[in-house]
């Protein structure tokens, strides 16, 4: 039960809600996506919404990419994009064999990248993930870390709850935790952010693709390289954007780069403002 609340959600910003098992954080997650109503109060803002909850469904009739291109459908892609997707995003998370593999017979694993596929698979301007991490492995985690940097870049808020305090802690922008019947912020650690440099060429005229993760402040030389500053936490996701352009750019050199150097970013206003709620 969250009585109380008042918050409002920022675009283009990842958010982390934290607290002790019981508080309150599934509820708020839940509220957020619009998968449970308020008792009181309201929500306002209806931004295009797609929801990873804690334990997802598996036991449907449909194979991997059936569900996937269903849930496209029911997004309004047609079925041959929502068809794309689908292959796009089981690649990414390492399950593309099992696409033809009914969902009720898919290991734990497995059937999480499905629902964070179907996720991503909308391209939400609201992205809400409550333990989304939890049973993928190793390189699926890190592809997921990668796919948030990327809704954010394009211009998303992405909601999440995770156990593992590290997780994607360098690129957070704001953070609350449910404690009681409610909600405080949580201050963000001091200090600057480490940012990574990165050096990359492509053919002669090629502009920089737009839209990249972690909005890169860029400097051209005279030989024409591009050098992009970023947060350390979005570096993976430009990397795969760069290297996944067309054409593609060569990556010449990565590297740290002392001091802080941030980017503003643009906010807006999804918002939730309830009274008691359960």
């Amino acid at each position: 039960m969250l009585r109380g609340v008042d918050l409002a959600l920022p675009a283009r910003a990842l958010v982390r809600v934290e607290g002790a098992n019981g508080t309150g954080k599934s509820t708020l997650l839940r509220l957020l996506a619009r998968i449970d109503a308020p008792t009181e109060g309201r929500i306002t803002g209806r931004p295009r919404t797609a929801y990873v909850p804690e334990r997802f469904p598996a036991a449907l009739p449909f194979t991997a990419a059936g569900y996937l291109v269903h849930l496209g459908r029911v997004h309004g892609l047609r079925a041959s994009e929502a068809a794309r997707r689908a292959d796009h995003w089981l690649t990414r998370f390492g399950a593309a064999a099992h696409a033809r593999t009914p969902l009720a017979e898919l290991s734990k694993g497995t059937s999480q990248k499905v629902a964070v596929a179907q996720a991503l698979l909308a391209e939400p301007e609201l992205l809400v993930l409550d333990e989304a991490w939890t049973g993928l492995d190793t390189e699926a985690r890190g592809a997921l870390d990668r796919a948030v940097a990327e809704r954010v870049a394009a211009g998303a808020t992405v909601v999440y709850v995770d156990h593992d305090p590290r997780r994607l802690a360098g690129a957070v922008d704001a953070a609350y935790r449910t404690e009681g019947l409610g909600l405080t912020a949580v201050p963000l650690a001091a200090g600057p952010e480490p940012r990574v440099l990165i050096e990359a060429t492509a053919p002669p005229g090629t502009p920089l693709p737009s839209g990249l993760p972690g909005t890169p402040a860029c400097t051209l030389t005279d030989d024409g390289t591009a050098r992009l500053t970023v947060p350390a936490a979005h570096s993976d996701a430009l990397l795969g954007a760069l290297l996944s352009a067309r054409p593609a750019w060569h990556i010449g050199r990565v590297g740290p780069v002392p001091g802080p150097g941030g980017v503003p970013q643009p906010h807006g206003s999804p918002s939730l403002d309830e009274d008691p709620a359960s």
